[in-house]
């Protein structure tokens, strides 16, 4: 069987990492665009500094460049394309109400390129971009920022009726709890109660766009994205194996009241015990059971090893820190573990949980590329990506999990969401720009380019070289 014959192959990126423009035509600030890049050791600064570089105010400039970079994505044959729609740029506040007509239009241009050249819209309502409009309520603290979310979900569903089939409500959601300030405007030392409660308002307003996009469309299908933080424990001991497992369970709750319905009880209990108090109205607990999402989209880049000594959830510049680190795994050179068998792990563990289709919408190997003899010459990145594909060829194949489509991140290079830099490229298309948007910006392909467009031509089945003897 290998991959169905109408898998969805593609790319994912996102409006604050890849647009650029971020005041053009009628576009305002979103939190993305107080994040400065980050420094030696030092992380991603929030703010104002007048002498900071700001990534995503030019980032690669697609919006420029649009016409350009699709015709490469179907060049390489893409089925798929995940991008978002970025919420200021639409409703340059967030509580406007009235539409940036300007937005909408720019997002039309992407919708009907892509159909033109028979690639499915995948559109991510918010990523890492809450409009700073919102500050006033407190970004996602405050119950009138669902309000507002459902009011820019709805212009999208009505809008592209018929153009767009395929939505998620939210970006790695779970990020609420590792990176609060990309996921809803948070401080980075966000008190766990308020993470909870900007949480909270994020699963009440994706499963009300849920039941919303049913009614406008019936046609629509919605997902939830997840971050895929899959992990191990670090040793047979009880405690490690416990330690493991409550680590999962701080993850896995956004995604169990997406797809159930519902708040799981261990999660009560821990927010009983934590007096941590939901924001609960009348009609919102209907809600959340009438808004279950129809499929789970993930990324998936590396694993953890969790145990004991992992308390709660730390956010490190290259990732969680849990205590421990895996010595079976070697890592790329921002330090992420490099595991494809663990893509494998993580899928069964998602579809055996939920049962329901899964779609990986990012997947990818950031590293530094260099040009020599004019050429990229990606191999690592090559190997990185075939070895993953293989494991999601085998967790469909021989394990039954249900995939509808992958999603690499990104094709293009894009600036880093973790760090702000140009140089931790994921692309198979190279962006002439540095750190400090310094460049032509002129796209170029990677060796890479070539070999993920045979992959698609294909079916996977270029990958299947030593399939089997490498124990796949």
């Amino acid at each position: 069987m290998a991959f169905p014959k109408n898998f969805m192959w593609g790319g994912a990126t996102s409006a604050a990492q890849i647009e650029g423009a971020y005041l053009v035509d009628g576009k305002k600030e979103s939190t993305a665009d107080l994040m400065t890049i980050a420094q030696e050791k030092v992380g991603r600064k929030i703010g104002y500094y007048p002498n900071e570089f700001y990534p995503s105010h030019t980032a690669i400039d697609f919006y420029h460049h649009y016409q350009e970079d699709i015709k490469l994505f179907s060049e390489m044959g893409f089925k798929a394309y995940r991008f978002s729609m970025a919420w200021s740029r639409i409703y340059p506040n967030g509580d406007d109400q009235t539409v940036n007509k300007a937005g909408l239009e720019f997002y039309d241009k992407i919708v009907d390129l892509c159909l033109k050249y028979k690639i499915e819209p995948v559109v991510t309502i918010q990523h890492f971009d809450t409009p700073m409009g919102l500050k006033k309520y407190h970004f996602w603290l405050g119950r009138q920022t669902v309000t507002h979310y459902l009011r820019f979900a709805q212009t999208l569903f009505h809008h592209f009726k018929g153009r767009v089939k395929y939505w998620l409500t939210f970006n790695e959601i779970n990020n609420m709890s590792t990176m609060p300030w990309n996921a809803g405007g948070l401080s980075l030392n966000a008190s766990e109660e308020d993470k909870m409660i900007a949480a909270y308002h994020q699963l009440l307003a994706s499963a009300k766009a849920v039941i919303l996009a049913h009614e406008i469309d019936e046609h629509n299908l919605v997902g939830m994205m997840y971050n895929g933080h899959f992990s191990y424990p670090a040793s047979c001991r009880p405690s490690d194996v416990w330690g493991n497992q409550q680590f999962q369970a701080k993850m896995l709750f956004y995604a169990d009241v997406q797809v159930r319905g519902y708040y799981p009880r261990y999660k009560l209990r821990e927010l009983e015990r934590l007096n941590i108090k939901l924001p609960v109205v009348d009609g919102d607990l209907e809600a959340l059971k009438a808004g279950t999402v129809d499929f789970i989209s993930l990324s998936y880049y590396l694993t953890h090893v969790c145990g004991e000594k992992t308390k709660g959830i730390v956010k490190g510049l290259n990732g969680l820190e849990t205590g421990y680190k895996n010595k079976y795994l070697v890592k790329s050179a921002w330090g992420w573990p490099i595991d494809p068998l663990g893509l494998r792990i993580g899928l069964n563990q998602l579809y055996d949980r939920y049962q329901l289709p899964l779609m990986i919408v990012e997947n990818g190997l950031g590293a530094v590329d260099k040009i020599e003899d004019g050429l990229i010459n990606d191999d690592y990145r090559i190997d990185y990506m075939q070895k993953h594909l293989q494991a999601l060829e085998a967790a469909i194949e021989y394990d039954g999990v249900e995939v509808w489509g992958y999603m690499s991140w990104g094709p293009i290079d894009l600036i880093s969401a973790s760090t702000g830099e140009m140089k931790k490229r994921y692309g198979f298309i190279y962006v002439d720009v540095d750190d400090q948007g310094q460049g032509t910006y002129k796209r170029f392909k990677k060796k890479s380019f070539s070999w993920y467009k045979k992959v698609i031509a294909t079916n996977g089945a270029s990958l299947r070289d030593n399939f089997r003897e490498k124990g796949y």
